[in-house]
């Protein structure tokens, strides 16, 4: 060999072993999305809970947990849009409510998600579990919906390698389980609804479908990923939202009364352990120090639940916050919110700060070191500066909340300005039985003083209400909540309803 080669030989390398050493730093990143899981029902969270969630807990005292943290939305779609691409769904087309069986994809041709921008960064990207943001089935001749024909706009197609998993809640039909752009079963048949806590909608299941099943089968899927990808020098991004513990409630026989609260209660003792199997998967391949975990939920509890069987219990699945999943109130957005990572995070550390689940957009955009466009991440701020110890660089000074029904809620420091005079929800009072009460239109609440959301100040506020009205409308027709040129929502949105 001659000098010259030699010499660009040894450059090749060092090339090799410098773009190496830079994957092997960009840390693998899992983000655990837990169904209808109330900020109350993590022990580590509320220390009155009657179910103890040790494993959820031992990942909140090896890195960082959030007090004030919030799903963008009080039910499923709107929050997982807002996870995958760090803008509020209330901009999109779906303005209330969430995607039903066989409706189209939520997320916008074109739209860059975290998958997209991850994938660009040399990751490896998987979804495994409920994706819940509508799917463009495949159509017969006659425009009919052909389970077996291939899904054209799914996870796919928005940045993941590999999806396993299910179209949406595990009651809503179909049941079937779908590998990448295709379902894995053989034959459909028909099953029929089932009631109570073991509640499913009637519809067509696959020959390959047993709903108690999806849950352990999603978490193995999730294992085998993170297997294979450790053996690899690239980096991994795995999104599991998990399917529980919304209903179906289907714990095991295992689980049976062993928090001597309700099925529900066992659901969630449950799901502790399927997170305890991923975080050990993680420590025996050998990648804990370098690997995010995230573990959060898309919203408050169901009253699926059965509240008053958890209270009889001595359990409060909101803990001290008003309303429940699906409420503009705490207990439909505030949910628990976990971040651990050895190398940069403290452990037992936690934060005050308010944060949305549409910041882990520009979270991971800031670890990459990636500028966001102008069209892109519309309402997300970085939680990087909280979760290095650099509070002052952290950006965010207000929030949005959305409720089942449309309705809004600002909070900006200590005043939270609701645009409704009931709950937006399922709770009492409901958007109907507003109609025969004589309420005020808003609702304005001191979150220092009047947490759980007793005392509207509406009246004797008028200028905390007028401020905040006018910045909640800047935030509607900017298109966007964070600093940037001005976009586009989907379709004109009224304030008051």
């Amino acid at each position: 060999m001659n000098i010259a080669n030699h010499i660009l030989c040894l450059i090749l390398i060092c090339s090799h072993s410098i773009a190496t050493k830079a994957q092997q730093a960009k840390p693998n990143i899992i983000y655990i999305l837990a169904d209808d899981l109330g900020y109350g029902d993590v022990s580590c969270m509320n220390e009155q809970s009657k179910i103890k969630t040790t494993h959820i807990d031992a990942l909140a005292k090896a890195g960082m947990r959030f007090t004030d943290a919030h799903s963008n939305s009080s039910v499923c779609t709107p929050t997982r849009y807002g996870i995958m691409t760090g803008r509020y769904a209330w901009r999109s087309k779906l303005s209330n409510g969430v995607t039903w069986s066989y409706d189209s994809s939520l997320i916008e041709g074109g739209r860059k998600t975290v998958a997209t921008m991850l994938k660009q960064q040399g990751y490896a990207t998987a979804c495994i579990g409920k994706w819940h943001l509508g799917l463009d089935w495949g159509k017969d001749n006659s425009g009919n919906i052909d389970l077996f024909k291939p899904i054209k706009r799914g996870p796919t197609t928005m940045g993941f390698d590999y999806f396993f998993g299910i179209t949406a809640s595990l009651d809503i039909p179909p049941y079937v389980y779908i590998r990448n752009d295709r379902i894995t079963a053989s034959l459909i048949d028909t099953i029929e609804a089932a009631g109570g806590k073991s509640f499913w909608r009637k519809g067509p299941i696959g020959n390959d479908f047993k709903h108690e099943e999806v849950m352990p089968k999603c978490i193995e899927a999730s294992i085998e990923f993170i297997e294979e990808q450790a053996k690899k020098e690239k980096p991994f991004f795995l999104y599991l939202p998990l399917p529980a513990p919304h209903t179906p409630i289907l714990p095991t026989a295992a689980y049976k009364g062993k928090t001597g609260t309700n099925d529900y209660g066992d659901f969630v003792l449950m799901m502790d352990d399927m997170v305890e199997k991923v975080i050990d998967a993680v420590k025996k391949a050998g990648i804990e120090e370098n690997t995010m975990i995230v573990f959060t939920s898309d919203n408050g509890c169901s009253p699926s639940a059965n509240f008053k069987e958890l209270e009889q219990a001595g359990h409060s699945p909101s803990y001290k916050y008003r309303g429940a999943k699906a409420d503009i109130y705490e207990g439909g957005h505030r949910i628990p919110f976990i971040v651990k990572w050895p190398n940069q995070v403290r452990s037992n550390s936690v934060s005050d700060k308010t944060i949305s689940l549409t910041d882990f957009f520009a979270t991971i955009t800031d670890l990459m070191d990636q500028d966001i466009d102008d069209n892109t991440g519309e309402d997300s701020y970085s939680i990087l500066p909280l979760l290095t110890g650099d509070k002052k660089m952290y950006k965010r000074n207000d929030v949005v909340h959305h409720s089942i029904d449309g309705s809004f809620a600002i909070r900006k420091g200590k005043w939270k300005l609701e645009f409704c005079s009931g709950s937006g929800g399922w709770s009492y009072p409901t958007p109907e039985e507003t109609e025969s009460h004589t309420l005020p239109p808003v609702q304005l609440y001191n979150m220092k003083s009047d947490i759980s959301e007793q005392h509207n100040r509406s009246t004797s506020r008028p200028m905390v209400v007028k401020k905040l009205t006018t910045l909640m409308q800047q935030q509607i027709d900017n298109g966007r909540s964070n600093p940037g040129k001005h976009q586009q929502n989907a379709l004109p949105i009224k304030l008051l309803r």
